[in-house]
């Protein structure tokens, strides 16, 4: 009850806010506005989506309802056409009971135990995904390599054939989760050269939160078995071995794996009307970890993409252009979907007006990033006034990474990825919390209303915002940007030189 009158306050205020609009300047925009305010399935969409299909793993039964879920409702919104594309992720994966007990005996000052009972308890942990699967192993000898740096490798020694655990800082920044990222792969690269039997990575969130990440990069199977271990117990392991303690795991990791698997892309279109060859895409993805199911990671953000859909055709307007509402798949298995599409309409993409994303939750958005893009800054500025009174007020020339645009702005095409506050997000990243329960409906559909306002002013520009960028431009604004060094701390950067990553040479 109380979320519905705070959707009702919510409807309220945006039409005084709209009456104060000049209609001669922002007509368009306030009609828009006014319809994505309006009730509509969107609780129910996503509801179906997280408690009926759950997570949304590709390859999975789970993942093609999802993409039939999709489908429907694309159709129900009222879109111009609605298809599916496939493509191909080249492996399957999925988590066993993975298990691991960890003992400990003596210290180096009672090496015989007189003193010192036997300790020993079951570490709470799951499987990084696309990780190899490691046979039942016994009283396989942990090593403490701190946060992973070349120092402190240094000074744990000798790693082969030994578990070695890795430790974090707790979760609260989005730079605290691009760090926890990039950190992994030269841990992983010195763990394989050690020859160390698994790794250990410590939880970034507390009370024993799991949660699911991968550290490869297109769907490969990494290169050493992986394990993420409940905060609390790797501090635990870590307190025991900086004591003296000698510590012993016993680890299975029964993951299975398979060959080349299909997936599928969701596209809806409403049909432009002077200019349909040209399209705005506005996208988010719709599969997710299994652990919770995919709420915030990003189920919220597929049923805003229809219900943006549903808010311009309710509004009655048709755009100068086409607008594409894409709901991708593969992207928690390194942006498969979108780089499949990207690749697939490669010979089209001179005509891209843009590509809008929405993947951090319910947060407030704040603003876009918009791809190193000095060129479309002031027309985008433009565009956005009408979403000043959501508090949407910024357009950063920053080129991020880590979700769909990804490509497509190494395409050369304009770029616009929400930029939204934390809220909830950084704790159910991923994990077994990330549930309906945590969606904020009133902020979601504000972020809805942004959508379908922002996407459908971009369609609807006289020209393009701006033009599709040749490979050295983009690279030109990769240097300016330091985003090179993104691409080189992610492992692409020789994807990209070598002309197999973005815009062709």
């Amino acid at each position: 009850m109380q979320k519905r009158k705070a959707l009702w306050l919510c409807f309220t205020l945006s039409a005084i806010c709209l009456a104060a609009i000049p209609p001669s300047e922002t007509d368009d925009a306030a009609r828009i506005l006014q319809a994505a305010f309006q009730p509509s399935p969107l609780e129910s969409d996503l509801r179906r989506l997280t408690d009926e299909v759950g997570g949304r793993v590709p390859g999975t039964p789970a993942m093609q309802r999802a993409v039939d879920w999709g489908v429907q409702m694309f159709k129900a919104a009222g879109a111009d056409s609605v298809h599916t594309e496939e493509f191909t992720i080249p492996y399957s994966w999925t988590e066993g009971a993975t298990e691991m007990t960890v003992s400990a005996t003596g210290t180096a000052l009672d090496p015989k135990l007189t003193h010192i009972p036997k300790v020993e308890f079951r570490v709470r942990c799951v499987s990084i995904a696309w990780a190899p699967a490691l046979a039942p192993v016994k009283h396989v000898p942990v090593v403490d390599v701190g946060s992973g740096s070349s120092a402190d490798f240094a000074k744990a020694g000798d790693i082969s054939g030994k578990i070695i655990l890795v430790h974090s800082v707790v979760l609260k920044t989005w730079d605290d989760l691009f760090a926890e990222y990039t950190k992994a792969p030269p841990v992983i690269t010195a763990a394989v050269k050690g020859k160390a039997k698994a790794v250990a990575f410590m939880a970034t969130r507390e009370h024993d939160i799991l949660y699911r990440h991968t550290n490869s990069n297109a769907g490969e199977i990494d290169r050493i078995p992986q394990v993420l271990v409940a905060r609390e117990d790797g501090e635990r392991m870590g307190r025991l071995l900086a004591s003296g303690h000698p510590v012993w795991a016993d680890l299975s990791i029964p993951n299975q794996l398979g060959g080349p698997i299909q997936a599928a892309n969701v596209i809806a279109e409403i049909k432009g009307s002077e200019k349909p060859e040209e399209f705005v895409i506005l996208g988010a993805h719709l599969d997710s970890w299994e652990l919770g199911t995919g709420a915030l990671d990003n189920g919220c953000n597929a049923a805003l993409v229809g219900d943006a859909l549903r808010a311009i055709k309710a509004a009655g307007l048709k755009p100068r252009r086409s607008i594409r509402f894409i709901l991708f798949s593969g992207e928690e298995e390194g942006l498969l979907g979108s780089r499949a599409y990207s690749r697939a309409h490669r010979p089209e993409l001179n005509k891209a007006a843009g590509v809008i994303i929405w993947d951090s939750g319910t947060g407030k958005t704040t603003g876009f990033a918009d791809g190193g893009r000095k060129d479309v800054l002031d027309t985008a500025k433009r565009l956005i006034a009408p979403l000043q009174q959501f508090g949407l007020t910024q357009i950063k020339t920053d080129m991020e990474s880590g979700t769909d645009h990804f490509d497509f702005m190494l395409e050369g095409v304009p770029t616009f990825v929400a930029d939204q506050e934390e809220a909830n997000y950084m704790e159910n990243y991923h994990a077994v919390s990330d549930t309906y329960d945590k969606v904020d409906f009133v902020q979601l559909k504000k972020n809805v209303a942004e959508a379908a306002e922002f996407s459908f002013v971009l369609a609807n520009l006289p020209e393009k915002i701006g033009p599709r960028l040749t490979r050295a431009q983009i690279e030109q604004s990769l240097r300016e940007t330091h985003s090179d060094e993104m691409l080189k701390a992610s492992g692409l950067w020789d994807a990209w030189e070598s002309g197999n990553l973005g815009r062709q040479k």
